[in-house]
């Protein structure tokens, strides 16, 4: 068996040897240079020719064009198609299936029309390459109709055309158009390949229809066809990106059963799984078998695992794979900064964006969100203004709409209201729901009923179907005993059909998750974790601790409150975690919303009296008590 390089080295030793060197043998070393990717030789060769008195023909310059795609060298592709047309050749089907290539690739939607209009012209629409090609390049950029409009005049449409368009039509959401084309498909007696299905699983799954998803993949057995590791890595990705992490799971216990290998895209999706779900030990599992299959060499992966022990409070490990990481690219510097600041350590976050800029890694968009959720967990206010002002005026990159709402929650939270009002009228991009919800979570924090009012009214016209901004301007005027205002909002959600989100905590022990949810069927050990729970409180007592009733919402007498705060999912959590653990291992609660100030009290407390480490994940951020103190520094 011959290598490349031995290969490479008989065409050329048969080339040397020739004394004779027509234009036939310049096209087959050029054509044997490009197809082995020596893309540089043959442009070198190519030079030559000129020499040689040989003159290139359009089989000569197609090589080189054929050449740089199959190498990725897209921007010399149209170098190359300007000396050739300087040079009189008139580009045929083939050139101008290269060239489109490159187009796609380098997303010139404006030159690839022009291409379309220099192929009617010529007439080489029929030429089945270039109408795939066109299709394929319309696909790539959005505009579907213009790539059905190609599909409908083709004469001879083979699977890769039908393939693309399918494609198109599903992760655009447009799920009736890919269907009616995969009827098509069968009425026309095209049998739909993997390729087919799969594009269509991946498109329902990545908009969050896994029934459609697992619909397609029992279709595609009814078919003949065996589902591949695409098939169920594009079930279980969708799930993760959508949030629907329990499914992710499941699906990948179905995988399992079919007795499908995972591939490194599957072990990044799980372990974005088991980062949502703050399941450690099993990001721990992952991340073995991600060894053990080699794919820890995967940038991706690495950089998911960073994610996921991040995710599960554990810096620790989060910072060992990190340094041990060879290829540190800019996503992982990036998820590291971004571990830090969810787990609220700023100063470290800003410690290694500046080892990152001595590095010579150049930052983007993404890092300064995380830079800046980093001093805003901390409340790092001076180094937040200075990373802002730093972003446009030293590394040319303008602020987004995610980095104006880091600093108006920064403001806020700080307390300094005014300037983050001042801020956001006058910001030069409209202020959307996120600058609206980070003012009115500040003003929830300093009671101020003001700004509030003014932040939730944008937000009910933005949102008007989101019950956490009703729900947070309801608590900010129960704690100012405007109870009329509590029940005029409530009113307002009945009307609109606003129902509250569900509000749940949970915890996992030997294997199990446990939900404890405000509403429904109660946990089976309920009356023992109650039991164990006034046991804490009494302790609690003797070290001053007392009740926030501030923290309930209802217009009822003190003793209530104080039974109503004892049912707060997260502490019924935290208290089975105590009973369920019998080793010093830190008790890890995961809480769908907002903690609130009793609650996180209360784990403190809890972390002093019962010499236990908790880490608490809530709605907006990490809490890891111990030994009576938060790494939040209670700024959240």
């Amino acid at each position: 068996m011959y290598s490349r390089n031995d290969k490479l080295e008989l065409a050329r030793i048969v080339f040397d040897s020739m004394k004779d060197r027509d234009l036939s043998s310049w096209n087959s070393i050029i054509s044997s240079y490009t197809t082995l990717g020596y893309v540089k030789d043959a442009r070198d060769l190519f030079n030559k020719m000129d020499s040689s008195n040989v003159e290139p023909d359009i089989i000569t310059w197609n090589s080189l064009l054929s050449g740089h795609v199959s190498h990725g060298s897209y921007k010399e592709i149209l170098t190359i198609l300007h000396s050739m047309q300087s040079l009189g050749f008139r580009p045929n089907a083939s050139s101008v299936a290269s060239v489109l290539q490159a187009v796609i690739e380098l997303g010139l939607v404006k030159y690839g029309k022009e291409i379309h209009g220099y192929v009617i012209r010529n007439r080489l629409e029929f030429e089945v390459y270039v109408e795939t090609s066109l299709i394929d390049m319309y696909v790539k950029n959005g505009l579907l109709d213009s790539a059905q409009a190609v599909f409908d005049i083709m004469k001879n449409r083979n699977i890769v055309a039908w393939n693309s368009l399918i494609s198109g039509y599903s992760f655009k959401g447009r799920f009736e158009d890919a269907k009616k084309l995969l009827s098509q498909m069968e009425e026309e007696e095209i049998k739909p390949d993997l390729v087919t299905w799969n594009s269509l699983i991946s498109g329902y799954s990545s908009w969050g229809q896994s029934k459609e998803a697992l619909d397609m993949i029992h279709q595609m057995k009814n078919s003949g066809l065996v589902p591949n590791v695409v098939s169920w890595t594009s079930l279980i990705s969708g799930c993760s990106k959508n949030k629907n992490y329990r499914e992710s799971l499941e699906f990948f216990i179905q995988m399992q059963q079919e007795s499908i290998n995972p591939n490194s895209a599957t072990m990044s999706s799980l372990l974005r799984t088991c980062g949502g779900l703050g399941l450690l030990q099993k990001g721990k599992e992952i991340h073995c078998l991600s060894i053990k299959n080699g794919f820890i060499e995967d940038v991706y992966v690495t950089t998911a695992v960073i994610d996921m022990y991040s995710k599960c409070g554990n810096l620790n490990s989060s910072r060992e794979v990190f340094w041990n990481s060879v290829n540190k690219t800019l996503a992982s510097w990036n998820c590291m900064i971004s571990g830090f600041a969810i787990n609220g350590h700023g100063k470290e976050a800003i410690s290694l964006f500046r080892e990152m800029d001595e590095a010579g890694v150049q930052p983007d968009d993404i890092t300064f969100t995380a830079l800046l959720s980093a001093c805003k967990n901390s409340g790092l206010v001076d180094e937040g203004w200075n990373y802002f002002d730093t972003m446009s005026g030293d590394y040319n990159i303008t602020p987004t709409i995610e980095h104006y709402s880091c600093m108006v929650d920064l403001l806020g939270k700080a307390g300094y209201l005014d300037e983050a009002w001042d801020f956001i009228q006058t910001m030069p991009l409209e202020p959307d729901a996120t600058i609206w919800g980070a003012l009115l979570g500040s003003c929830r924090i300093h009671k101020d009923i003001e700004f509030a009012e003014i932040a939730a009214n944008k937000l009910f016209a933005l949102e008007p179907y989101n019950s956490a901004n009703y729900v947070l301007m309801m608590n900010l005027y129960a704690m100012s005993d405007r109870w009329e205002d509590v029940e005029r909002l409530k009113d307002k959600m009945a009307d609109v059909g606003v129902k509250n989100g569900l509000v749940w905590s949970w915890i996992q022990t030997d294997e199990t998750v446990h939900v404890f949810a405000a509403e429904g069927k109660p946990h089976p050990d309920i009356g023992e974790i109650y039991f164990e729970l006034y046991h804490l409180v009494s302790e609690m007592k003797k070290l001053g601790h007392v009740p926030d009733i501030n923290c309930v919402y209802q217009n009822i007498d003190e003793i209530d409150k104080v039974k109503v705060l004892l049912s707060h999912t997260e502490k019924l959590a935290i208290t089975y975690g105590l009973m369920k653990t019998e080793s010093s291992a830190p008790i890890r609660v995961i809480k769908n919303t907002r903690v609130c100030s009793d609650c996180h009290t209360t784990a403190k407390y809890i972390s002093l009296v019962r010499n236990h480490e908790i880490f608490l994940r809530d709605g907006a951020r990490f809490h890891h008590f111990r030994e009576g103190e938060c790494s939040c520094n209670d700024f959240w």
